[in-house]
């Protein structure tokens, strides 16, 4: 785990959907005057550059923001989310990606409180760097599994939690799924998005079926689960397909937002005809 870095992927498919779900949830978060707390459970290093060699390695970008970054004919809510990367890169230029970090030092308010967590030696001071001057915010070393007895219930009763560990390791699924039931246990109106990466692995088709089910049982507001299938495996049967994002108590607006904007990914970002998207909804 601690041999990840995010900045290989930067950009990617996956990080279309991952922070476009998290940009409508933290702009709905801000709709009400009472601050809230969002807690990054794998907050990487705030932020990459695309022209650095990690990045330029795969080239992942390219078939990812890269296809909306000069785009003008997104929908709303997708246009919102490249403003921010757009905001993140002040010469216009797409010179730096923003990790969820970046993104919650650009749309959270000044009295919403950040807890990032990060293991990786070298990200972590990177993000405490990148973070040291933003109020009511804390970066820690420690597993970001382990936050939410910290963390959960938040002051003011109003809390996101972001979950999206790299899945390197397959304790990651069941930690995944702990991680949901205790925040649940500990404070059950908190909004939680849960990305996961879709893969020909039996631990990944059945986090999904399992989240749904701890989710009925304790979540206040439902669930809500999107997925975003861009390409094929190899012919060994590997590789990333897609990558799909499980939010529970999903803001109500979420669902519109994102049917409005899924036929425009598929199109864009899809890399064989098969390219596909699932978009599912359970209320409370």
């Amino acid at each position: 785990m601690l041999a990840y870095r995010h900045a290989f992927h930067a950009g990617n498919h996956a990080d279309v959907l991952k922070h476009l779900v998290l940009t409508r949830v933290l702009r709905y978060m801000a709709t009400k005057d009472k601050p809230f707390t969002l807690i990054d459970t794998h907050a990487g290093a705030g932020g990459y550059s695309i022209e650095g060699r990690y990045a330029q390695k795969n080239g992942e970008y390219g078939s990812g923001i890269g296809r909306l970054y000069d785009a003008t004919d997104l929908p709303a809510p997708l246009q919102d989310y490249v403003d921010q990367v757009r905001a993140f890169n002040p010469d216009g230029q797409l010179r730096q990606y923003p990790g969820s970090p970046g993104l919650a030092t650009l749309l959270l308010r000044e009295t919403d409180r950040l807890r990032a967590y990060e293991l990786h030696p070298t990200d972590h001071r990177i993000l405490e760097s990148f973070l040291a001057d933003r109020p009511h915010t804390q970066v820690s070393d420690r597993d970001g599994f382990d936050s939410l007895k910290a963390e959960l219930p938040p002051p003011g009763r109003r809390a996101a939690l972001l979950i999206d560990p790299p899945y390197e390791i397959k304790t990651d699924y069941a930690r995944v799924l702990a991680a949901l039931r205790e925040a649940l246990q500990r404070f059950a109106d908190t909004v939680i998005m849960i990305w996961y990466p879709q893969l020909q692995l039996l631990e990944s088709s059945q986090l999904v079926q399992r989240l749904k089910a701890s989710a009925d049982t304790a979540a206040k507001k439902g669930w809500l689960h999107v997925r975003l299938t861009v390409t094929q495996a190899d012919e060994r049967g590997f590789g990333m397909l897609g990558s799909g994002m499980f939010v529970v108590n999903p803001p109500y607006t979420l669902h519109d937002e994102l049917a409005e904007c899924l036929p425009w990914l598929v199109e864009h970002l899809g890399q064989y005809d098969g390219a596909n998207f699932v978009l599912e909804q359970r209320a409370a």
